[in-house]
């Protein structure tokens, strides 16, 4: 079937643990030893995914995370596709680092942007998650409704279908885990990845120019402005999404390590 001219490609390279009734105001500031040691371990997967990144043959070791956050940045195209009545054809992920959604429909002003967007929106929202035991398994849930959704529409594509059990193992494997604390940890790396991933992707292809055709491009082309004016608020938006997060996470999760494990033993028991 010929694609409708509104059919694209998206490309991407890319509290006390008491119950009380009482609230009692909490400063930002105040942030406890687990909070510090989580903020401590996000500055860790900063570094380690930064090093990894450029090292041959040793940056393969993320070559399967990259491909998943490129699974968020498709399923952003796809589920706004749908929202905004569009019909999505197929999504697929290509071995060197690419993806591609078909798309029939829908609003470009919403879906195009997405994919960048949606990522780092995904991501910000893995590392609220992150900060506590319980939110994560929760997140867990909302994930294996996103792979389910990715993989009715990648059905087709073994790379994808790949990708999301394999991703698919891993949570289920860390919810056994220390009463699912290394699910925490890994729901807080792949949001990491997936916020730090969006930023980098939007900075090589649209600031750096390191790719001629973009969702990007084609924004401006229909919408007005450069590429690159488009990509540098994109970026700036996603910052905020993880910004935002961080700030949210240490506002709602106070608990320590053994009162999330506690709390993890009374949701889900494993």
């Amino acid at each position: 079937m010929a694609p409708s001219p509104y059919a694209y490609i998206a490309i991407s390279t890319a509290s006390s643990r008491s119950s009380s009734t009482t609230i009692a105001p909490r400063s930002l500031s105040d942030v406890n030893r687990t909070q510090a040691i989580t903020l401590g371990i996000m500055a860790v997967y900063v570094v380690v995914i930064a090093a990894l990144w450029n090292i041959p043959y040793v940056r393969y070791v993320l070559w399967p995370f990259k491909m998943l956050v490129i699974a968020f940045h498709e399923f952003g195209h796809a589920i706004t596709a749908i929202l905004t009545g569009g019909r999505v054809q197929g999504i697929s992920l290509d071995p060197h680092e690419g993806g591609v959604t078909h798309i029939v429909g829908g609003k470009p002003a919403i879906t195009l942007p997405a994919g960048y967007l949606g990522s780092s929106l995904i991501g910000a929202l893995l590392i609220f998650c992150g900060f506590n035991i319980v939110a994560s398994k929760v997140m867990s849930f909302v994930l294996g409704v996103c792979f389910l959704l990715t993989l009715w529409w990648a059905r087709k594509d073994w790379l994808t279908i790949l990708t999301i059990f394999t991703a698919v193992g891993l949570l289920v494997a860390f919810w056994f885990i220390a009463h699912a604390e290394a699910l925490r940890f890994f729901v807080l790396f792949i949001g990491v990845m997936s916020a730090l991933y969006s930023v980098w992707d939007i900075c090589d292809d649209l600031i750096l120019r390191k790719v001629n055709s973009s969702d990007a491009s084609v924004f401006a082309k229909r919408y007005g402005g450069s590429s690159r004016c488009w990509g540098v608020i994109w970026s700036l938006i996603a910052v905020a999404f993880m910004a935002v997060a961080i700030v949210a996470a240490l506002a709602a999760f106070d608990q320590s390590f053994e009162e999330q494990q506690e709390d993890s033993r009374n949701f889900i028991p494993t």
